[in-house]
C-alpha cells in the first residue's frame, strides 16, 4: 500500500520544524537513526501521515516503534529496502498530532550494516514547531539500556532483536517523568573495562567520543557514524552511566584470548570469590578514566553512575570508583545511586529485567533525578 495522490512529500531536510533526537550526522540525507531511542518528532496537521525509511541489515533485522501526543502505537520489525509506513489516516485535519518514530534496537556491533534511513514523511497537512523540553539526560548502559528483555515471556532466551526496545526502558520511562529530553548509548554485554566473556574490545567508553562508531564498517563510516561528535550541540543537564553489570560477569567467566596478538584476558576471583585486587584495580581505573572523559565533554552536567538492577556484586568497586574520581579531581558533581534488583516477580525475558523492574529502576531513578532538576 502506497500514500494516496493527495499526499505531498516532504524530504526530512526540508521539514525546518522537525525535531532529531539522538547522535547522528545531521548533514546526512536520509538522516540516520544510529541508536536505540533515537527519533524523529514531528507536530503535524492533516488526515493522514506517511513516513518514507530505508533498511537494511546482514542477520539483525531494525525494529522501530512510534507513539503519537505521548501514547505508543505500534512497533514493528522492518526488512531491507524502503518502506513507506502509514502513522495515521482519517485524523481531524486541523488538529497538531505530536508524533515520534523511533529506533527501538540498539546500535548492532556485530551487523555492521545494520541501519535505519529516515528520508521523508507524505502528509496533507503542515508542520507546526515542537515544543522543547526543559531538561536533558544522558543515558549510557548495556542490555539493561537496551531494553533486552523488556518483550517477550518469560522463560525465552534467544538474543533476538525482537526483545530489546526503548519503547519499555527505564531510562525513557524517566524522561517522560521529569519531562526531559534524552539520549541513549548502549551495547549489550558490554562494560566499562571489558565485556561479559573478558573481551577488553567490548568497553564503551572507547566509543563515547564519536557519533556511533562501535561495529564502524564501510556503510555506517559513509552515513557519519566514526565522525567524532559535537558535543557543543547537545549539552545534556544529567548523565546517568549504567555500566558494571558485563564487567562483573568477567570475573565468572573463562579468559578472552586476542586473535590478533594471541594475549589472554581475565578479570580473575580470589580462592574465597572475592575479586582479586589487580584486576579490580583495572575496572575502577577504567571507570576513573571514562568519568574523566564524560566530565571533559559534559562540564556543567551532573553525573550519576546507576547499578544494581542485576546484582549488586560490583556496588564497593563502584562507589570506590566514583568516591576515588571526586577526590582526586574535586568534583562535587558526581553521584552513585542503587536502583532496585531485579526479583523472581519483576523478571523478564532471557533473563534480563522485565518491564516491572524498569517500571520500578524509573520510579527510584526519577525520585532521584528530581532533586538536581527542580531544586
Amino acid at each position: 500500500m502506497n500514500p494516496n495522490n493527495n499526499l505531498k512529500y516532504y524530504p526530512l531536510n526540508e521539514i525546518a520544524n522537525a525535531k532529531i533526537h539522538g547522535r547522528t550526522d545531521l548533514s546526512q540525507q536520509p538522516l540516520p537513526l544510529f541508536w536505540n531511542g533515537s527519533a524523529i518528532e514531528i507536530n503535524a496537521t492533516g488526515t493522514e501521515l506517511w513516513i518514507e525509511v530505508e533498511v537494511d541489515f546482514d542477520f539483525h533485522e531494525p525494529w522501530v516503534a512510534y507513539q503519537i501526543d505521548g501514547a505508543f502505537i505500534g512497533r514493528q520489525m522492518l526488512m531491507p529496502g524502503k518502506h513507506k509506513l502509514c502513522l495515521f489516516r482519517n485524523m481531524f485535519p486541523d488538529n497538531a498530532k505530536n508524533l515520534r518514530f523511533y529506533r527501538e534496537l540498539q546500535a548492532m556491533s556485530e551487523d555492521i550494516n545494520c541501519h535505519i534511513l529516515i528520508h521523508g514523511f507524505y502528509s496533507d497537512g503542515e508542520f507546526l514547531p515542537v515544543k522543547d523540553r526543559p531538561f536533558k539526560i544522558e543515558f549510557i548502559g548495556d542490555s539493561i539500556t537496551s531494553g533486552e528483555g523488556t518483550y517477550g515471556p518469560e522463560g525465552t532466551h534467544p538474543w533476538v532483536p525482537m526483545f530489546m526496545s526503548a519503547s519499555r526502558n527505564y531510562a525513557a520511562m524517566t524522561a517522560d517523568a521529569l519531562n526531559a529530553e534524552y539520549r541513549l548509548l548502549s551495547q549489550g554485554g558490554w562494560g566499562i573495562y571489558c565485556g561479559w566473556d573478558n573481551d577488553i574490545r567490548h568497553a564503551l567508553p572507547a566509543y563515547y567520543e564519536e557519533i556511533c562508531s562501535l561495529g564502524l564498517g564501510e556503510a555506517r563510516k559513509a552515513l557519519g557514524g566514526g565522525a567524532a561528535h559535537d558535543f557543543n550541540s547537545w549539552q545534556p543537564d544529567i548523565v546517568v552511566i549504567n555500566l558494571g553489570t558485563n564487567d562483573n560477569s568477567a570475573f565468572n567467566q573463562p579468559a578472552w584470548v586476542d586473535p590478533e596478538t594471541g594475549i589472554s584476558y581475565k578479570q580473575r576471583k580470589n580462592e574465597d570469590g572475592s575479586f582479586h585486587p589487580e584486576d579490580a584495580v583495572k575496572f575502577e581505573d577504567a571507570g576513573i578514566a571514562f568519568l574523566q572523559t564524560v566530565r571533559k565533554h559534559n562540564p556543567n552536567a551532573v553525573i550519576v553512575w546507576v547499578y544494581g538492577m542485576l546484582g549488586y556484586d560490583l556496588t564497593p568497586h563502584i562507589t570506590n570508583t566514583v568516591n576515588r574520581f571526586r577526590i582526586q579531581t574535586g568534583d562535587t558533581k558526581t553521584y552513585f545511586l542503587h536502583l532496585p534488583n531485579t526479583t523472581s516477580e519483576t523478571i523478564g525475558c532471557n533473563f534480563h529485567p522485565g518491564l516491572k523492574s524498569h517500571e520500578k529502576a524509573a520510579a527510584v531513578l526519577t525520585e532521584y533525578l528530581g532533586q538536581f532538576l527542580y531544586n
